[in-house]
């Protein structure tokens, strides 16, 4: 079944770039969708690296004060780089932190400004995986598409959406998802098209809007 939200409306594809709406602590309905949109993924690459489930919490919860914090004097230059790289190597900083306060419970977490060169021990430390930019992309392309398949699922019929998600997104065979929601084979051939094509289009808006 699709996903259920219970404010559609707040979609960041309908409004702005989110990355400059959050720049604004009272925009209430633009941290939350940031914060839905962003902790999957600093959450799983928490629990991948190795952490416990209320540990990658906290780290997700660090990141986002971290963001909190610094996200008006954010610049999108080039320079810089992209907010997604940036999050990446916040992340990261966070993740070592957590590591190494369980190693040591008394030492104090490290204060990192998003200049990688005051975080170059710490990344060091970091599991081999985690470190992994080719690794950090590909969880970053698969949090657009579920991202996307979200914002479709609010859009469409919700037994078009059935279709679409088991026969493209779960890779069922079409004879097994016609005879699963009874319905024309050729029904599940077309609306598997023409939701994947909405589904690239979805995915190339969330590329513009988060960076």
């Amino acid at each position: 079944m699709p996903p259920s939200h219970p404010n559609p409306g707040t979609s960041l594809l309908t409004r702005p770039t989110l990355l400059f709406r959050v720049r604004e602590w009272q925009d209430r309905a633009s941290w939350e969708e940031f914060h839905r949109l962003y902790r999957r993924l600093v959450y799983g690459r928490a629990r991948r690296a190795g952490l416990s489930h209320a540990d990658a919490e906290d780290v997700a919860q660090d990141v986002f004060k971290r963001v909190a914090e610094t996200i008006k004097d954010f610049d999108l230059n080039p320079e810089r780089g992209s907010f997604r790289g940036w999050l990446m190597k916040l992340t990261q900083w966070r993740i070592a932190d957590k590591f190494e306060s369980l190693r040591n419970p008394a030492a104090p977490a490290a204060d990192y400004d998003g200049d990688p060169a005051s975080a170059g021990a710490a990344i060091e430390s970091l599991p081999a995986p985690v470190s992994d930019d080719d690794e950090w992309d590909r969880e970053w392309q698969q949090h657009l598409i579920s991202a996307a398949a979200e914002r479709i699922a609010r859009q469409v019929n919700p037994r078009h959406f059935q279709v679409f998600d088991l026969y493209v997104l779960q890779h069922w065979p079409v004879l097994r998802v016609a005879n699963e929601l009874g319905v024309n084979p050729a029904s599940v051939y077309l609306i598997g098209h023409r939701l994947t094509r909405r589904l690239k289009t979805e995915v190339a808006r969330l590329q513009q809007q988060l960076g």
